[in-house]
Protein backbone atom coordinates (compact mmCIF):
# COMPACT_ATOMS: atom_id res chain seq x y z
CA UNK A 1 0.00 0.00 0.00
CA UNK A 2 1.53 2.72 -0.78
CA UNK A 3 2.45 5.10 2.05
CA UNK A 4 0.55 8.28 3.88
CA UNK A 5 2.13 11.41 3.70
CA UNK A 6 4.14 12.43 7.17
CA UNK A 7 3.08 14.84 9.31
CA UNK A 8 5.15 17.74 10.21
CA UNK A 9 5.90 16.13 13.55
CA UNK A 10 6.33 12.99 12.61
CA UNK A 11 9.20 14.24 10.44
CA UNK A 12 10.70 16.46 13.42
CA UNK A 13 10.44 12.46 15.09
CA UNK A 14 12.70 11.18 12.26
CA UNK A 15 14.82 13.90 12.08
CA UNK A 16 15.43 13.71 16.52
CA UNK A 17 14.84 10.29 17.32
CA UNK A 18 13.47 7.37 14.86
CA UNK A 19 15.45 7.55 11.82
CA UNK A 20 18.37 9.78 13.59
CA UNK A 21 21.86 8.53 12.98
CA UNK A 22 23.79 10.76 15.27
CA UNK A 23 26.46 8.65 17.06
CA UNK A 24 25.32 5.23 15.49
CA UNK A 25 29.60 5.26 13.64
CA UNK A 26 30.58 7.30 16.69
CA UNK A 27 30.89 10.80 17.91
CA UNK A 28 33.31 11.91 15.31
CA UNK A 29 31.88 10.68 11.96
CA UNK A 30 31.58 12.49 9.54
CA UNK A 31 30.60 9.82 6.55
CA UNK A 32 26.63 9.19 7.62
CA UNK A 33 25.46 6.62 5.53
CA UNK A 34 28.58 6.55 3.45
CA UNK A 35 29.21 4.18 6.37
CA UNK A 36 27.35 1.48 4.40
CA UNK A 37 29.97 1.10 2.02
CA UNK A 38 32.47 -1.85 2.03
CA UNK A 39 35.03 -3.35 -0.10
CA UNK A 40 32.61 -6.28 -0.36
CA UNK A 41 29.72 -3.86 -1.37
CA UNK A 42 32.11 -2.42 -3.96
CA UNK A 43 33.37 -5.72 -5.36
CA UNK A 44 29.76 -7.11 -5.95
CA UNK A 45 29.05 -4.14 -7.90
CA UNK A 46 32.13 -4.47 -9.73
CA UNK A 47 30.79 -8.11 -10.76
CA UNK A 48 27.67 -6.70 -12.27
CA UNK A 49 29.63 -5.19 -15.27
CA UNK A 50 28.81 -7.34 -18.28
CA UNK A 51 29.92 -5.75 -21.64
CA UNK A 52 31.63 -2.18 -20.30
CA UNK A 53 28.95 0.06 -21.23
CA UNK A 54 29.09 3.61 -19.32
CA UNK A 55 26.05 6.23 -19.47
CA UNK A 56 26.99 9.82 -17.71
CA UNK A 57 24.64 10.71 -15.25
CA UNK A 58 25.44 14.57 -15.21
CA UNK A 59 23.91 17.33 -17.44
CA UNK A 60 26.21 19.27 -19.46
CA UNK A 61 26.86 22.52 -17.33
CA UNK A 62 25.00 25.84 -18.43
CA UNK A 63 26.37 29.20 -18.01
CA UNK A 64 22.68 30.91 -18.80
CA UNK A 65 20.81 32.71 -16.60
CA UNK A 66 17.98 31.40 -15.88
CA UNK A 67 14.72 31.52 -13.26
CA UNK A 68 16.46 28.62 -11.88
CA UNK A 69 19.76 29.92 -12.25
CA UNK A 70 20.40 32.94 -10.83
CA UNK A 71 23.82 32.65 -10.35
CA UNK A 72 24.69 30.68 -13.60
CA UNK A 73 28.85 29.03 -13.43
CA UNK A 74 31.31 31.99 -14.84
CA UNK A 75 34.13 30.98 -17.56
CA UNK A 76 36.72 32.95 -19.14
CA UNK A 77 40.18 32.24 -20.95
CA UNK A 78 43.27 32.89 -19.25
CA UNK A 79 45.47 32.56 -21.87
CA UNK A 80 44.09 31.83 -26.13
CA UNK A 81 45.75 30.68 -29.43
CA UNK A 82 45.63 34.57 -30.30
CA UNK A 83 48.10 34.98 -26.96
CA UNK A 84 51.23 33.84 -28.81
CA UNK A 85 53.64 36.04 -29.49
CA UNK A 86 56.04 36.11 -32.47
CA UNK A 87 59.35 34.61 -31.31
CA UNK A 88 58.11 33.07 -28.06
CA UNK A 89 59.21 29.56 -27.55
CA UNK A 90 57.38 26.95 -28.89
CA UNK A 91 56.60 25.23 -25.47
CA UNK A 92 54.81 28.36 -24.52
CA UNK A 93 51.98 27.97 -26.98
CA UNK A 94 49.42 26.99 -24.56
CA UNK A 95 45.43 27.78 -23.18
CA UNK A 96 44.62 27.92 -19.99
CA UNK A 97 41.15 28.92 -19.00
CA UNK A 98 39.23 29.66 -15.46
CA UNK A 99 35.86 27.72 -14.51
CA UNK A 100 33.67 28.94 -11.19
CA UNK A 101 30.28 27.89 -10.09
CA UNK A 102 27.73 27.72 -7.35
CA UNK A 103 26.85 24.07 -7.19
CA UNK A 104 23.98 24.10 -5.18
CA UNK A 105 20.77 24.97 -6.72
CA UNK A 106 18.56 23.21 -9.34
CA UNK A 107 20.50 23.37 -12.35
CA UNK A 108 24.22 21.50 -11.92
CA UNK A 109 24.67 18.15 -11.12
CA UNK A 110 26.64 17.79 -7.57
CA UNK A 111 26.38 15.71 -4.55
CA UNK A 112 25.75 17.10 -1.17
CA UNK A 113 28.18 17.01 2.00
CA UNK A 114 26.79 16.73 5.54
CA UNK A 115 27.24 20.37 6.06
CA UNK A 116 25.13 21.44 3.69
CA UNK A 117 21.83 21.70 5.84
CA UNK A 118 21.21 22.69 9.70
CA UNK A 119 18.61 22.06 12.15
CA UNK A 120 18.05 24.05 15.42
CA UNK A 121 21.51 24.83 15.00
CA UNK A 122 23.11 21.70 14.68
CA UNK A 123 24.12 19.60 11.89
CA UNK A 124 25.06 15.86 11.11
CA UNK A 125 26.27 14.12 14.19
CA UNK A 126 25.51 17.12 16.47
CA UNK A 127 28.33 19.37 15.42
CA UNK A 128 27.17 22.87 15.58
CA UNK A 129 26.51 25.16 12.21
CA UNK A 130 28.97 27.26 13.94
CA UNK A 131 31.46 24.91 12.23
CA UNK A 132 30.55 25.97 8.79
CA UNK A 133 32.01 29.84 8.90
CA UNK A 134 32.18 32.53 5.61
CA UNK A 135 36.42 32.43 6.81
CA UNK A 136 37.17 28.54 7.05
CA UNK A 137 33.80 27.05 5.25
CA UNK A 138 33.29 23.42 6.32
CA UNK A 139 35.70 22.31 9.53
CA UNK A 140 33.50 19.23 9.97
CA UNK A 141 30.81 17.11 7.33
CA UNK A 142 32.75 17.93 4.44
CA UNK A 143 33.17 16.59 1.15
CA UNK A 144 36.47 15.01 1.98
CA UNK A 145 34.51 12.55 3.82
CA UNK A 146 33.86 11.20 0.50
CA UNK A 147 37.22 11.60 -0.90
CA UNK A 148 37.81 7.88 -1.71
CA UNK A 149 34.85 8.42 -4.13
CA UNK A 150 31.96 6.59 -4.13
CA UNK A 151 32.31 2.96 -5.97
CA UNK A 152 29.12 0.70 -5.63
CA UNK A 153 25.87 -0.94 -7.16
CA UNK A 154 23.30 1.86 -8.16
CA UNK A 155 19.28 0.96 -8.79
CA UNK A 156 16.96 3.32 -10.71
CA UNK A 157 13.20 3.75 -10.16
CA UNK A 158 12.04 5.08 -13.48
CA UNK A 159 8.59 6.56 -12.41
CA UNK A 160 7.60 8.20 -15.64
CA UNK A 161 8.05 4.70 -17.08
CA UNK A 162 5.76 2.98 -14.51
CA UNK A 163 3.30 5.24 -14.99
CA UNK A 164 3.11 5.44 -18.24
CA UNK A 165 3.91 9.49 -18.23
CA UNK A 166 6.07 11.42 -19.82
CA UNK A 167 7.41 13.00 -16.56
CA UNK A 168 5.58 13.26 -13.12
CA UNK A 169 4.50 16.93 -12.76
CA UNK A 170 6.25 19.51 -10.61
CA UNK A 171 4.42 19.87 -7.30
CA UNK A 172 3.91 15.68 -7.22
CA UNK A 173 6.46 13.45 -6.11
CA UNK A 174 8.13 9.74 -6.42
CA UNK A 175 6.83 7.75 -3.45
CA UNK A 176 6.43 4.54 -2.23
CA UNK A 177 4.09 3.54 -4.64
CA UNK A 178 6.63 4.03 -7.58
CA UNK A 179 8.91 1.94 -5.37
CA UNK A 180 7.18 -0.87 -5.33
CA UNK A 181 5.79 -0.95 -8.44
CA UNK A 182 9.48 -1.21 -9.66
CA UNK A 183 9.70 -4.02 -7.59
CA UNK A 184 6.81 -6.00 -8.69
CA UNK A 185 7.30 -4.46 -12.32
CA UNK A 186 10.89 -4.65 -13.07
CA UNK A 187 12.22 -6.42 -10.67
CA UNK A 188 14.68 -3.93 -8.60
CA UNK A 189 15.70 -4.78 -5.37
CA UNK A 190 16.69 -2.16 -2.88
CA UNK A 191 19.77 -3.46 -0.32
CA UNK A 192 22.66 -2.20 1.81
CA UNK A 193 24.89 0.23 0.15
CA UNK A 194 23.16 1.08 -2.85
CA UNK A 195 22.93 4.38 -4.41
CA UNK A 196 18.56 4.69 -5.30
CA UNK A 197 18.29 7.48 -7.98
CA UNK A 198 15.03 7.94 -9.01
CA UNK A 199 13.90 9.61 -12.41
CA UNK A 200 11.01 12.03 -12.29
CA UNK A 201 11.74 13.48 -16.07
CA UNK A 202 11.60 16.93 -15.34
CA UNK A 203 15.77 17.70 -16.05
CA UNK A 204 15.15 16.18 -19.52
CA UNK A 205 12.16 18.16 -19.84
CA UNK A 206 13.92 21.42 -18.58
CA UNK A 207 16.07 20.85 -22.05
CA UNK A 208 12.46 21.58 -23.90
CA UNK A 209 10.93 24.18 -22.09
CA UNK A 210 13.72 26.08 -20.43
CA UNK A 211 13.98 26.61 -16.86
CA UNK A 212 11.34 27.81 -14.17
CA UNK A 213 11.27 29.25 -10.56
CA UNK A 214 11.45 25.98 -8.71
CA UNK A 215 9.85 28.04 -5.65
CA UNK A 216 6.70 29.59 -7.66
CA UNK A 217 6.13 27.05 -10.20
CA UNK A 218 7.10 23.82 -8.42
CA UNK A 219 9.21 21.03 -8.49
CA UNK A 220 8.72 17.36 -8.45
CA UNK A 221 11.45 15.04 -6.24
CA UNK A 222 11.18 12.27 -3.67
CA UNK A 223 8.46 12.57 -1.29
CA UNK A 224 9.33 12.73 1.90
CA UNK A 225 7.22 9.18 2.70
CA UNK A 226 10.26 7.49 1.18
CA UNK A 227 12.98 8.40 3.83
CA UNK A 228 12.02 5.38 6.16
CA UNK A 229 12.38 3.42 3.96
CA UNK A 230 15.80 4.69 2.69
CA UNK A 231 17.13 4.42 6.08
CA UNK A 232 15.90 0.52 6.75
CA UNK A 233 17.05 -0.50 3.40
CA UNK A 234 20.02 1.19 4.72
CA UNK A 235 21.54 2.61 1.43
CA UNK A 236 24.40 4.73 0.65
CA UNK A 237 23.05 8.02 -1.41
CA UNK A 238 19.40 8.79 -2.73
CA UNK A 239 19.81 11.08 -5.98
CA UNK A 240 16.80 12.42 -8.35
CA UNK A 241 17.04 14.14 -11.45
CA UNK A 242 15.54 17.41 -9.45
CA UNK A 243 16.87 18.75 -6.42
CA UNK A 244 15.52 16.27 -4.37
CA UNK A 245 12.49 18.08 -2.78
CA UNK A 246 8.93 18.29 -3.82
CA UNK A 247 7.87 22.15 -4.24
CA UNK A 248 5.64 23.79 -2.66
CA UNK A 249 5.93 21.01 0.13
CA UNK A 250 3.01 21.90 2.33
CA UNK A 251 4.99 22.07 5.19
CA UNK A 252 5.01 25.15 7.24
CA UNK A 253 8.76 24.63 9.32
CA UNK A 254 10.63 22.32 6.68
CA UNK A 255 11.84 24.09 3.85
CA UNK A 256 13.45 20.91 2.16
CA UNK A 257 11.93 17.67 4.13
CA UNK A 258 13.92 15.18 2.72
CA UNK A 259 17.63 17.43 2.80
CA UNK A 260 16.73 18.49 6.27
CA UNK A 261 15.58 14.91 7.90
CA UNK A 262 17.74 12.95 5.17
CA UNK A 263 21.37 14.83 5.48
CA UNK A 264 20.93 16.23 9.37
CA UNK A 265 19.05 13.26 10.97
CA UNK A 266 20.06 10.54 8.88
CA UNK A 267 23.55 11.91 7.31
CA UNK A 268 22.23 10.58 4.01
CA UNK A 269 24.25 11.82 0.82
CA UNK A 270 22.43 13.61 -1.83
CA UNK A 271 22.68 13.31 -5.64
CA UNK A 272 21.14 16.48 -6.71
CA UNK A 273 20.32 17.25 -10.78
CA UNK A 274 21.14 13.96 -11.85
CA UNK A 275 20.93 13.21 -15.90
CA UNK A 276 18.95 10.23 -15.40
CA UNK A 277 17.13 10.26 -19.47
CA UNK A 278 19.98 8.23 -20.58
CA UNK A 279 20.08 5.99 -17.88
CA UNK A 280 16.45 5.11 -18.17
CA UNK A 281 17.27 4.23 -21.81
CA UNK A 282 19.91 1.88 -21.23
CA UNK A 283 17.82 0.42 -18.40
CA UNK A 284 14.62 -0.52 -20.76
CA UNK A 285 16.73 -1.52 -23.59
CA UNK A 286 18.36 -4.04 -20.77
CA UNK A 287 15.54 -4.97 -19.40
CA UNK A 288 17.88 -4.61 -16.15
CA UNK A 289 17.89 -1.83 -13.77
CA UNK A 290 20.88 -2.46 -11.70
CA UNK A 291 24.32 -1.40 -12.34
CA UNK A 292 27.78 -0.55 -10.87
CA UNK A 293 28.02 3.36 -10.18
CA UNK A 294 31.18 5.53 -9.79
CA UNK A 295 30.68 9.06 -8.36
CA UNK A 296 33.68 10.69 -7.40
CA UNK A 297 33.45 14.44 -6.00
CA UNK A 298 36.43 16.84 -6.14
CA UNK A 299 38.90 17.04 -3.14
CA UNK A 300 38.00 20.17 -2.18
CA UNK A 301 38.68 20.65 1.89
CA UNK A 302 35.87 22.49 3.70
CA UNK A 303 33.69 22.29 0.72
CA UNK A 304 29.55 21.86 1.52
CA UNK A 305 29.80 19.67 -1.52
CA UNK A 306 30.85 19.31 -5.01
CA UNK A 307 30.14 19.02 -8.42
CA UNK A 308 30.21 15.23 -10.00
CA UNK A 309 30.20 13.01 -13.53
CA UNK A 310 28.33 9.87 -12.00
CA UNK A 311 29.18 7.11 -14.36
CA UNK A 312 26.86 3.85 -14.35
CA UNK A 313 28.57 0.62 -15.55
CA UNK A 314 27.08 -2.62 -17.12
Amino acid sequence: MPAQRPTEDQLISWLNKDLNNWGRWGPDDEKGTLNHLSTEKTRSAMALVEDGATVSCARNISYDHAPDTPRPPHYFMVRTGFDHKEGEPIERQVAIDYFGLVFHGHSVTHIDSLAHFFWDGKMYNGFPMSDVSTDQGARRNNVLAAHGGIVTRGVLVDAPYLRGTELVERGDGVGMDDIEKAVTQCGVTVEKGDVLLMRTGQLGHREKTGGVDVWSSGSAGPKPEILPFMHEREIAVMGSDTGNDVAPTGYQKFTNPVHQVGIVGMGLWILDNAWLDDLAEECRSRGRWEFAISINPLRIPNATGSPVNPIAIF
